[in-house]
């Protein structure tokens, strides 16, 4: 395989059409007759509505229609098929399992009560603060502690024992018995939740902000008892999701119906104090870690115990065990998860779901561990790594962590910590070193291509695949400009169309791993079709066999003769060449499949002012085969500072007298800003999992966020002696008692 383009890292393709402003996003669509939504939302966390008048809001101008409990359309709930990565193309999938207006029962604040029609936006908003909506209140439960006082926990299943966990704890000579908690973090890309519905002779068309054309659809079918091809998604552009627009939410649903009722296109977008609420979130945990080790530092005991919350009528669950299972070598280890639930909306997946918050608390507690026998951090982490994933009783496909934690600690400087607390110092600053594991999981999954080879010299490649800001657009034109050798301007790729060969969701670090074997299958389909016509007898190779014919640079050759692509189509007066395909998953029966790697963080806290900031990064990445080196460097750094928000800065705040959220604003929901960004430098391994798929490659998208919290929290310890469990770290944590080493 060629190195020039696959492991390069040209520029992206749709780079410019983003950068002019001619990319085209949901809430950019206007089709013709177009009128806007508006959402009214409840204003209470807990009870039910006792009053709805809408008359003032009806005679409000260019009102059309004002949608509600009373007179909503019928909808359908969608089966109840548990969603598989095996059937991902044919799945359906709502984390919020009641659909807009099914009831007049309030469960979060937020929630959607009403909905105005309006000829404009600003008519439709202002008619929107006229509805007058009277509640019954009920008790609500603002977070976890008061989600427990109701009862027990529910069991979340996804747990694994193995060994005696709690006889080798006791057994133990050091232990390690803490509890982390992590609050609520939201999405919050920049692109907000936004709909386009139309309804053309009883087929559906909606523009989505969505990372799953292909499950929007088959969900939005089901919704309205239509066949699936009778409903087309399309998403060409979408402005990041995090996690939190991979499945439909209310306001696609309400947008679709509404479309319905007035016969008329319709567009809604998501407010920014409703991005909080009504479009899921990361939720609220607490971690229990139990670790024990021997004499020598080696882990004979690992028990991780998780509990999060989820929504009232909502079965969420964030596996926090996910990782812990089988990052590190020991015999005796349980995981397990359970789901409280409380008046917020539906939590649903945020970048790394379950290993970001669990890889906080599991490599918080290996650093405490790590103190308690006397150890390097590093020398622990290195003495416990796991030749095998023992969870499954498998040989890893590739597993380079040691390589990591080299080519990361010697990057950055690790020899040179002094393992004292407090005692770097520059200046006024004392200087903490922290590091940690991260970990994902490596999945690939079905996915479908369709590949034409045109009389023009284009190639254009068809996928239902979306690119959420990742480079799947350029990644996959790398792709067939290495199988074809055509230049990356003779190729077009079209994504973000559910009428296009159905692929997977835009999420869980497996769109490059699952789209490009497709593709290039797909590829190599249309260049068969292309030889075959090159050997008829007008096509300019009639003495040659089919498959002698070579593929160089956009030509084909075989002995003297050569011709473009073009040049045969052309001479046989045939439009195009066509391939099409269809890849499965991964065979995990032999190997366990998973990414890996290593943070190492600096921060700075001086205690005079009371400032702490992470100041440099340094991240060795173990993540297969490295197709575009530029977009995955981006993707690690990016999830660098999302990790360093969830360290030091989020948390999304509930009044705990009635659940009503306190911080739903850009104004108090704090995240880093360009004042906050360390120097970041990441490495990446670059060595090819050719068992995951026929290219090496690995999903990136995920791993960065992971085990970087921990990393900050280690780092602080080692600056300031305070252990911070439970996240964000703000500065009151660290202010009382703080000792004042002078200069």
């Amino acid at each position: 395989m060629s190195e020039s383009i696959m492991g390069a890292s040209p520029r992206r393709i749709d780079g410019r059409l983003k950068v002019t402003g001619r990319a085209q996003y949901a809430a950019d669509q206007h089709p013709k007759d177009m009128v806007f939504a508006y959402g009214v939302y409840s204003t209470i966390a807990s009870g039910s509505i006792k009053l709805l008048d809408i008359e003032v809001a009806r005679r409000s101008t260019g009102v059309i229609e004002i949608l509600h409990h009373g007179n909503f359309p019928q909808a359908f709930h969608t089966a109840p098929v548990p969603f598989s990565l095996a059937g991902v193309l044919t799945g359906s999938r709502t984390d919020e399992k009641r659909l807009p207006f099914e009831d007049e029962v309030i469960r979060y604040a937020g929630q959607f009560v009403a909905l105005v029609i309006a000829d404009t936006f600003e008519h439709a908003r202002e008619a929107a603060y006229k509805v007058k909506v009277g509640y019954a209140g009920g008790a609500s439960f603002a977070n976890l502690k008061q989600g427990l006082k109701q009862g027990a926990p529910a069991d979340g299943g996804q747990g694994h024992k193995r060994g005696n966990p709690a006889k080798a704890f006791d057994d133990g000579v050091q232990t390690v018995d803490a509890t982390y908690t992590t609050p609520v973090e939201t999405h919050n890309p920049m692109e907000m939740h936004a709909t386009v519905a139309l309804w053309e002779n009883g087929k559906l068309v909606v523009y989505e902000s969505t990372q799953s054309v292909v499950v929007h659809r088959n969900t939005l079918a089901q919704i309205f008892g239509l066949p699936t091809e009778h409903v087309e998604v399309r998403a060409p552009f979408i402005g990041s999701g995090f996690g939190g627009k991979l499945w439909i939410w209310p306001h696609s649903v309400a947008a679709c119906a509404a479309a319905k009722v007035v016969g008329r296109p319709v567009q809604l977008i998501v407010p920014r104090a409703q991005m909080f609420t009504t479009v899921g979130h990361r939720p609220e945990t607490q971690q229990r870690m139990r670790l024990a080790a021997d004499a020598k530092g080696k882990l004979v005991s690992l028990r991780h115990e998780s509990l999060n919350t989820t929504g009232f009528g909502d079965q969420y669950v964030e596996n926090c065990g996910s990782m812990s299972a089988s990052l590190y070598s020991c015999a005796n280890v349980e995981i397990t998860h359970g789901i409280v639930q409380v008046n917020r909306g539906a939590p649903t997946s945020m970048r790394a779901p379950g290993a970001a918050p669990g890889l906080f608390a599991l490599e918080s507690a290996i650093d405490e561990l790590a103190e308690k026998c006397r150890m390097d951090p590093l020398a622990f982490r290195q003495l416990n790594w796991a030749e095998q994933n023992e969870q499954e009783k498998l040989p890893w496909s590739g597993n380079h962590l040691r390589e990591a934690l080299a080519q990361g600690a010697e990057r950055f400087g690790w020899v040179k910590r002094t393992p004292e607390i407090g005692s770097m110092r520059d200046g006024h600053e004392v200087i903490g070193y922290g590091m940690a594991q991260c970990n994902w999981d490596a999945l690939r999954t079905p996915a479908e291509a369709r590949v034409s080879l045109k009389s023009d010299g284009r190639a254009v490649v068809y996928c239902g695949a979306q690119d959420i800001g990742t480079g799947t657009y350029t990644v996959i034109a790398q792709c067939v400009s290495d199988i074809t050798g055509l230049p990356l301007d003779r190729i077009e790729v079209e994504l973000g169309n559910s009428s296009y060969p159905p692929a997977p969701v835009s999420g869980g670090s497996w769109v490059t791993a699952s789209v490009l074997p497709a593709v290039a299958e797909a590829t190599r389909a249309a260049l068969t079709q292309l030889k075959s016509f090159a050997a008829s007898a007008d096509g300019g190779f009639a003495t040659s066999k089919a498959d002698a014919i070579k593929v160089s640079n956009g030509r084909l050759e075989d002995g003297s003769t050569s011709l473009g692509f073009a040049d045969v189509l052309n001479r046989l007066k045939i439009a195009s060449a066509e391939g099409n395909a269809h890849t499965g998953m991964a065979d995990t029966a032999k190997h366990a499949f998973s990414s890996f790697g290593a943070h190492f963080v600096e921060v700075r806290w001086d205690p005079g002012i009371s400032r702490l900031r992470v100041s440099r990064v340094v991240s060795a990445i173990d993540v297969g085969k490295i197709i575009n080196a530029k977009t995955a460097r981006n993707q690690v750094e990016g999830a660098i500072v999302m990790a360093i928000g969830m360290a030091l800065f989020e948390s999304a705040d509930y009044d705990e007298r009635n659940a009503m959220p306190v911080n739903n604003n850009y104004a108090e929901y704090m995240v880093p800003v360009h004042a906050d960004q360390p120097d970041i430098d990441v490495i990446l391994l670059d060595y090819p999992d050719y068992n995951l798929n026929e290219f090496g490659a690995r999903g990136v998208g995920e791993i960065g966020v992971t085990g970087l919290a921990a990393a900050v929290a280690n780092a602080v310890y080692h600056a300031t002696g305070k252990r911070v469990r439970d996240l964000p770290i703000s500065l009151e944590k660290l202010m009382d008692g703080v000792p004042i080493i002078s200069v």
